[in-house]
């Protein structure tokens, strides 16, 4: 464990999250709930609890409230839940939390939901600071060059927070001041529930407003501190679709950034796409156009694209991929795929296997050493060991009803454009002829034979080219008009 790592485990003892999640958020204008839209691979609110696992808070309640089944479904069962029945502000969407912590005391960390850049370390920085001061309250502030239409952090002479001010109501001196509140706090949690408590929803709105909870615990005596996030995009929050790709640009070049530190040679970032999660060895090369999505991990010493698309798939060392689609696969290591191949579902490739252009897979596994080089289907089939595959050969796995597996065994050899009907086993050692369709058994190391037998009629062609040529003049005489006289 890094020192910062064992920092923020002491940091986030006896701590929570709770991050608000409720909103409508009308302008997004999608059927999809807020939290759920994709970015670099997690929903937009995944961002905010990984990073709150990241900092080492191991209780993390997520406040719901518009499509609240399916924000729950769709961020998974890691995380606690919390209800808010109507949508009353920020202050209100917390205490719909508060039966949840019945009992507990320690600190809580309250945020957003759409914050997706948030650093952990940030959180780190928060909360440390938080202890150090004894605050009742902390705030993760930024500073804007034009802060327009944000709170303003007013501060006392000691450093502390003296008050958050809206934009709305700040003075032209309040309204000077580049630190703003982005929304991102620590409180103690005994002060914020008595804070929450005392807060009256004195606005058009009739909501309750976590930013009131700061003024009564300073109107209280209780300190409130501020300490700022590294930058404002840090804390930048996702409204709108516009702000979803501007977050997933930033994102996406801090991801690339990541890899290539830890040793992956990226050929061109601009071209290149990378899910959060994704994994990748030491010593690996990424090519242009290549898109590495959310489940995949790959391993040392590859080379992977140009034009490759892989998700949910784990790779193995030392392999080639090259403009092919592998999807929820698994590759060994020192494999060749492509040109152009498609890896389906359940594709499992053991080392040295060679998987070539125009090949599609299915449910299939090979073994070590196979090969299926060009133009074929395998789908539904077990491939052995050393065995290859002739272009054009498919497994017909499919009777208009259910689907039949096809096995082949160790060193067998299969001609091209073999057609191999299911359910059906090919023998260790077995040969199919070129052209054969099989539809039973082979044993091992015999040899099938399953196509007619050429017949040679010489000098049929020439005869052919001649008859056919009289009919056609006599056609086109025919077809001449006569233009005798009567």
């Amino acid at each position: 464990m890094s020192d910062s790592s064992a920092m923020a485990t002491g940091a986030a003892d006896n701590v929570a999250a709770i991050i608000l999640a409720a909103g409508k958020s009308t302008r997004m204008r999608s059927k999809t709930p807020k939290p759920l839209h994709a970015l670099c691979g997690r929903p937009l609110t995944g961002h905010v609890i990984h990073s709150c696992r990241t900092a080492g808070v191991a209780r993390v309640v997520v406040v719901v409230g518009h499509e609240a089944d399916a924000v729950r479904k769709g961020l998974g069962d890691s995380v606690e839940y919390a209800l808010q029945e109507a949508p009353l502000g920020t202050g209100h969407a917390a205490l719909a939390a508060r039966s949840l912590f019945h009992g507990w005391s320690g600190t809580i960390l309250v945020l957003a939901g759409d914050v997706p850049l948030l650093p952990a370390p940030s959180l780190q920085r928060l909360l440390e600071h938080h202890k150090r001061t004894a605050a009742s309250a902390t705030l993760l502030t930024a500073f804007l060059d034009d802060p327009t239409g944000y709170g303003r952090v007013i501060r006392d002479a000691d450093g502390c927070v003296a008050a958050i001010v809206e934009h709305r109501d700040a003075t032209p001196e309040q309204r000077a001041i580049k630190e703003w509140n982005p929304s991102i706090y620590a409180f103690e949690s005994d002060h914020l529930w008595a804070a929450l408590s005392r807060v009256e929803p004195a606005n058009n709105q009739k909501e309750i407003y976590l930013t009131d909870a700061i003024g009564i615990l300073r109107g209280g005596g209780r300190r409130v501190e501020a300490v700022p996030a590294d930058g404002p995009q840090d804390v930048l929050g996702v409204n709108n679709r516009v702000e979803l790709a501007e977050a997933g640009a930033i994102l996406q070049r801090r991801i690339l950034v990541e890899h290539m530190l830890a040793g992956v040679s990226i050929t061109d970032p601009a071209s290149t796409y990378i899910d959060a999660g994704v994994t990748i060895g030491q010593d690996t090369t990424v090519e242009p156009a290549t898109f590495l999505y959310r489940g995949t991990t790959v391993g040392e010493d590859c080379t992977i694209g140009p034009f490759a698309r892989i998700s949910g798939s784990r790779i193995g060392n030392r392999c080639r991929i090259v403009a092919a689609q592998i999807t929820d696969s698994t590759i060994g290591s020192d494999v060749s795929i492509g040109p152009f191949a498609n890896l389906r579902p359940a594709t499992t490739l053991a080392d040295r296997v060679k998987i070539g252009d125009f090949v599609e897979t299915k449910n299939a596994n090979f073994g070590p050493g196979a090969q299926a080089s060009h133009l074929s289907y395998i789908g539904d089939a077990e491939v052995g060991g050393g065995t290859n595959i002739g272009a054009g050969t498919i497994t017909c796995n499919y009777d208009g009803y259910r689907k039949h597996r096809t096995v082949i065994g160790r060193n067998a050899f299969v001609g091209s454009h073999a057609t191999l009907v299911a359910p059906i086993t090919i023998g260790d050692g077995a040969f199919i002829a070129a052209g054969s369709s099989v539809t039973v058994s082979v044993p091992a190391d015999a040899m099938a034979i399953a196509r007619a037998r050429t017949t040679l009629k010489e000098g049929w062609a020439a005869t052919y080219r001649a008859e056919r040529s009289a009919a056609k003049a006599a056609e086109a005489a025919n077809a001449r008009p006569n233009h005798g006289s009567e």
